[in-house]
This record gives C-alpha cells, sequence and structure tokens, in this order.
C-alpha cells in the first residue's frame, strides 16, 4: 500500500511538540516530540501521517527536513562547567542550543549571543552550535533592538563598494540630466514629513482654476542613480525596504542616495516622476499625466507644522506665507478625495500609532499614542490617489506591472466575526451571490462602533478577518481601499516595488517598453513581486518586536503603580488589557480573583462558574504592573479593586444577527500609514504598516 506523505512547515512549541499543516490538503497534523525527526520552529518538513487514535487530531511524524529556516539563533548565554548553553529568545524553536567548550568565544554569563547551529541533534541530542558574535550585555544601550535585528536576519552596513558607487552616483543634477523632462521649479512645492524624516521621497504642489484643483506627486527620481541589476540594486532587491525600528533605521540605500540626491531636499533641484492630477470639486480625476520631471522644493515642513497652520497659528501663516492659502486649498481637496473613497466603500481604520520617545541611551522616556491629524491625512489621500491614478493606467495598457493586491477576506473568518459581532449586538451583511462581505458593510460598522468602548477592540477583530496585502503582478485589486487597481509608487527610497515600477514607466515614457524589454519584465517581476512582500512581512515583525521590548522595558519603571485599561484580547489563559498608553498585558487567569473562570470562545469572556461574572472584550478594569520579561516584550497585570469592571460595554437596541441581504443593499477611507505615509493597515493579526502611499 502507498505510504503517503505531505509537506508543511513545522510550527514548534517549547515543549518540543509542533504541528504541521499539509500544503497539499490544508489539513493540520500534531508532531509529537518523539517524531520530530529534529525539527526547528520554522523548516520546511515531509511528514508521514500516523494511524489516527480516537478522539484525538491527525498524528503524524516527520521523516524529511526539506529545508532548514533557522541556521543561527538569538538568545542568552549560560556556562555549564567546561561548556555552555544558549536559551534562544524565540521559545517556538523548542530548544537550547549545547555549546561546547571551545566554541564559546569568551562570552560570559548572561550575555546576548549569537550562535551558529552546527549540529542540529535529534532524539535524545540536543542540537549544537558556537558563538559567532557576543552582542552583549542586556542592559547595554541598544542590545535589545540588535538582538532583534540579528533574529530577524535583517542586514545592517552597507559594504565599501556599494557605499563607494553611491557617493559615486549621487551627483548634483547638472544640465544635461534635465533634457526631455517638465521643468516644474517654478511650481509651489512643499514636503510634509515628520519632523525627524531624513529621507523625504515625495513633494505635493496644487493650483486652481476654472473649479479644477491641479494637484501634482512629485516622487523622487531613484532609478535614475540606480541602474537596474547593478550592485547597489541587487542590494535594494535583497533588502527589499527600509526598516524603521523605535531607536535606528535601516535603510534601503545608502545615505548619499536616501538622504542626499534622492531626498527632496527645499531649495535644491531634484530629478523626479510627477503624476500631476486634474480634480473637480466632487474628488473625480478628470485627467492626468506622469512625466519625468525636475522640480525645486520651496519649503520642507512637519505634519505637526501644517496642523497647526490649518488649525490657525497666525506666527506660523506669516512664516509660511504664499504656502498657506495652498495648504488651505489641499485640505479640502483632501476631504473631497476622502469623501469620494468613503462613497465606494473604502475601509478606514483608525487605530492611533504609538510614539515611542527615546533618550541617547536607547532608553525610554515616555509612550503614548500618536493619533492621525488633518496634516497627515492630506498626504495619505493625495499619495492614494496617485498610486491608484499610475495603477490604473498601466492596467489598462495590459503592460507588465507590480501591483499591490488585498484579496477578500476568506468566507469562514467573516463567519466567525459576523458571531461573534451578534453577541455584541452589531451586525455585518453578506450578499447572498457568494461575493462575500463588502468593504462598505465593514466601514458602515466602523462608523457604526465609533465613539464606543468597544471600538478599537472591533476595529482589530475585523483588522484580523481579513487577509494580508501583498505585491502580484496580476491585479487582482484591492478589496480595503475598494480599488479596482492599486500600486506602489511613492515611496523608492525605501520600497523595492516603487523602485521597480519607476523603471517600467520610465521605459514606457521614453518609448523602450517594446517586445524585449516586456518579455524582460514578465520574467523578473514574479521573483520581485514574491521577495517583497517576504521582506515586508519580516520588516513588519521587527518592528513589532521592537516595539513590543521597549514598552515593556518603559513598564519596568513602573512596576507596582495602578493603570486604568481596556480589555483587549480574552483567551483561556487570562484577559489582555491595553492602557490609554497603548501598552498591552496579560492578566492570568490565576490572578482572577474569587471564582474558577472558563472560556467562552463564542462571546470572547471568561465566565466565573460560581459567581456569574464575566470579563468581556471592551470592558475597563484597573490593574497593577507586577512583572515584565524584557526578552520577549511581555507585560504582565494584576488586577485590582477585587477585580471589578466598570464601564460595561453598551449594546444597541436594535441588536440583530448576522444575515444575508440582496446584492444592491447599502454601501463606503484608509488609514494609519507608517510616518504617516500610506493608508493600508490590512493584514492578517495586526496592522499591516506597509504605508499605502
Amino acid at each position: 500500500m502507498e505510504v503517503l506523505e505531505y509537506t508543511g512547515v513545522f510550527t514548534a512549541n517549547a515543549r518540543g511538540f509542533g504541528f504541521v499543516t499539509a500544503q497539499e490538503t490544508g489539513e493540520t497534523f500534531f508532531v509529537a516530540e518523539a517524531d520530530a525527526g529534529g525539527a526547528f520552529g520554522g523548516d520546511t518538513v515531509r511528514i508521514c501521517p500516523l494511524e489516527k487514535r480516537s478522539g484525538k487530531r491527525p498524528e503524524a511524524r516527520v521523516v524529511q527536513i526539506v529545508t532548514r529556516a533557522v541556521l543561527q539563533v538569538v538568545g542568552t548565554f549560560f556556562p555549564r562547567g567546561g561548556h555552555g548553553l544558549v536559551t534562544p529568545d524565540n521559545a517556538r524553536l523548542g530548544r537550547e542550543l549545547f555549546i561546547p567548550g571551545d566554541a564559546c568565544g569568551g562570552a560570559a554569563e548572561g550575555s546576548r549571543v549569537v550562535a551558529r547551529i552546527t549540529d542540529y541533534g535529534g532524539i535524545g541530542k540536543a542540537p549544537e552550535g558556537e558563538i559567532v558574535e557576543i552582542l552583549g550585555s542586556w542592559n547595554d544601550p541598544g542590545v535589545d533592538t540588535l538582538s532583534v535585528v540579528r533574529a530577524c536576519g535583517l542586514p545592517e552596513a552597507f559594504s565599501e563598494k556599494l557605499l563607494r558607487q553611491a557617493e559615486r552616483a549621487a551627483r548634483p543634477v547638472r544640465t544635461a540630466d534635465m533634457e526631455g523632462r517638465r521643468d516644474l521649479r517654478d511650481v509651489l512645492t512643499v514636503t510634509i514629513d515628520g519632523e525627524d524624516a531624513r529621507d523625504l521621497d515625495d513633494a505635493v504642489s496644487l493650483s486652481e482654476g476654472d473649479g479644477i484643483y491641479h494637484l501634482g506627486v512629485h516622487i523622487a527620481d531613484v532609478a535614475n542613480y540606480v541602474p537596474e541589476d547593478s550592485a547597489l540594486d541587487r542590494e535594494a532587491k535583497e533588502r527589499g525596504n527600509s526598516v524603521y525600528l523605535a531607536d535606528r533605521v535601516i535603510p534601503m540605500l545608502p545615505q548619499a542616495l536616501s538622504n542626499g540626491i534622492c531626498s527632496l531636499n527645499a531649495g535644491e533641484e531634484r530629478l523626479a516622476l510627477s503624476c500631476l492630477m486634474d480634480v473637480d470639486r466632487r474628488g473625480d480625476i478628470l485627467d492626468y499625466e506622469i512625466v519625468e520631471s525636475v522640480i525645486r522644493v520651496d519649503r520642507r515642513m512637519s505634519y505637526a507644522q501644517v496642523q497647526r497652520i490649518l488649525e490657525g497659528d497666525e506666527a506660523l501663516r506669516r512664516a509660511y506665507g504664499q504656502a498657506v492659502p495652498m495648504l488651505e486649498r489641499m485640505e479640502k481637496l483632501s476631504g473631497l478625495l476622502r469623501k469620494k473613497r468613503q462613497e465606494r466603500g473604502a475601509v478606514d481604520f483608525d487605530f492611533p500609532e504609538c510614539k515611542i520617545e527615546l533618550d541617547g541611551n536607547g532608553e525610554v522616556l515616555s509612550v503614548r499614542p500618536c493619533e492621525r491629524s488633518a496634516a497627515t491625512r492630506l498626504i495619505e489621500d493625495f499619495m492614494l490617489a496617485a498610486n491608484e491614478t499610475v495603477a490604473q493606467h498601466f492596467y489598462w495598457l495590459e503592460l507588465p506591472f507590480l501591483y499591490r493586491i488585498h484579496e477578500k477576506p476568506e468566507p469562514e473568518k467573516t463567519e466567525k466575526l459576523g458571531l461573534f459581532l451578534h453577541n455584541f449586538g452589531y451586525r455585518i451583511h453578506r450578499a447572498p451571490t457568494g461575493e462575500g462581505v463588502r468593504p462598505k458593510e465593514l466601514q458602515k460598522l466602523l462608523n457604526r462602533i465609533a465613539g464606543t468602548p468597544e471600538e478599537a477592540l472591533i476595529s482589530r477583530l475585523v483588522l484580523r478577518s481579513m487577509r494580508r496585502a501583498c505585491y502580484s503582478t496580476e491585479c487582482r485589486g484591492h478589496f480595503g481601499l475598494a480599488a479596482g487597481q492599486y500600486c506602489h509608487f511613492t515611496s523608492p527610497i525605501r520600497r523595492y516595488p516603487d523602485l521597480q515600477i519607476h523603471r517600467i514607466i520610465k521605459d514606457f515614457l521614453r518609448g523602450r517598453l517594446k517586445e524585449g524589454r516586456i518579455l524582460h519584465y514578465q520574467g523578473i517581476l514574479p521573483e520581485v513581486a514574491l521577495h517583497s512582500s517576504q521582506t515586508e512581512r519580516r520588516a513588519d515583525e521587527a518592528e513589532r518586536a521592537v516595539e513590543r521590548i521597549k514598552k515593556a522595558r518603559y513598564m519596568e519603571g513602573h512596576l507596582g503603580e495602578v493603570f486604568e485599561g481596556v480589555i483587549s484580547g480574552v483567551t483561556g489563559w487570562g484577559l489582555y488589557v491595553e492602557l490609554e498608553n497603548t501598552v498591552e498585558g496579560l492578566v492570568h487567569i490565576s490572578r482572577l480573583p474569587g471564582d474558577y473562570f472558563l472560556f467562552d470562545e463564542s462571546r470572547y469572556e471568561l465566565a466565573g462558574e460560581r459567581t456569574g461574572r464575566r470579563y468581556g472584550l471592551g470592558q475597563r478594569l484597573a490593574v497593577q504592573a507586577v512583572s515584565v520579561d524584557r526578552i520577549v516584550g511581555t507585560v504582565d497585570f494584576s488586577p485590582v479593586d477585587g477585580g471589578e469592571v466598570f464601564g460595561e460595554r453598551e449594546r444597541p437596541e436594535e441588536a440583530q444577527p448576522f444575515e444575508e441581504i440582496g446584492a444592491n443593499g447599502p454601501e463606503v477611507p484608509a488609514g494609519p500609514f507608517r510616518d504617516g505615509k500610506g493608508g493600508e493597515p490590512y493584514g492578517e493579526g495586526s496592522a499591516e504598516a506597509g504605508g499605502e502611499q
């Protein structure tokens, strides 16, 4: 009889066992520690199903390790006699690493180290390794972030060769460089970014006449300085994107380019690609041009300055003179564009971003929410318009292109979401035609919960029901933005897909997009899309990990203090409580007083067996900070005041179930951007932070 085998990725548990989901069938198998065959978390393996025991989930054993995902680990070193052990930061790797005495590299007890795996071990034999880098003590400045950088495999320093190539490429703009370009140097143009931004890759301009807004979105022409398949290009492609961590930026391009000749610095001539759009008073884009240009930014502005100008700060309004009327027009146009997206059904998540303030040693001074403002929305709206316009242009030309796609949610996830919302007294509609939930229905829900105690929590659950946005050569639409065509055009300094798109645009504008180049792009774009999606996820994971660690280190200085928070998550092992400063911590179920609590999954509540006390999403709870784990970035809370909740969540009187409606049922923007530069917080489990711009 033929023995079935499947391929999948091994997900390890800290206790040694794990799970594998078969790529061929989607079925998930339990793998006992004795059957793991030395697999580490993340390894691609071949499994053979075992005879199913009654009442148990399917089981399997690993018969082959196809690809090792883990080549080295980051962890803490502990000497043991004449040898040592490294405890990995990532508990999912499952096992400690044995370090022979001659491979300890001089590491001291408690040192943060990087260890290369030399032997993956097996049944009864621990994996072995050697210390290849000592990062320092956990208390040393920057070691916490550096540990994440190493664990995620993020590249850091550029080679001397690349730095020299970047210096040579970063020559000042010459008259010859301007030939054939639209000269926009006399157009009033501003950049609007965060106060500490250095890589300014977008600028905007706006004029008005005969009831038409003439909007210019001007993007740094990075492709002019980074030739395809050059050493700089290969490095940029490998990195995929810049990574913005709490205490450092790991750029995609060397600073001579990213902060120098490619950055749209005020008062300096810069080469750009400009998307020039004519927009009417309904927010419709009537006409557009995409041109190679040369610009000179008049003013470099921050979001805070623009916001204060729009709010009427007289000193700033005098200081920025002629830019002020343009900014006021921009605010009006921004509202028109946003309203247009609302009308077609784009989903707008309005999560506050977290602002972590550090001192010179990387220690956390404060953690606070950072709300979106009219100034950040203004840039969001203009970047979204340019991205969508460029994508539509090349879609209808039927040329090879790199799209940003966000597919419809999986039916099972929206079904589960609907059942949960019903218990909260809300509903979402599905069309009976099989097309599932429309984005407008989700936006209607978000509008309805606005201002309620459960707003942030339900918003997160809606987000988690969605797929993750990614890059693709196929234009499959963007569900969250309710857009048929969308791309990333506006950040070529810090995203490789944008740089790749710029090359396609320039080839088209110069008449070079003939059969040979079309075949060339058809050949390379699928791999670019896949790799860029992977590096984006890697960057997101690193950014979230550093944020968690910095928050934990901040709370370490506030142990024993009492805070008020909102229950943001409920599981079988306890409650997650989010404080007003965005720090989230766990109240373990063993700390809940006065009863034995059971998890009611259908209602996302913990219910007391005897007292009937219930803890659910959206309730407020006073907690005391009791401990932190600064390595993994977790915070533990304990309830105070007897665990009494206050501010009970309110349920609408007209609570109705999750139901289906006709295809012509009621129909409606898109949200937080890293550095105020995007609008697509769509991803599995958390805000994507990919910066849709």
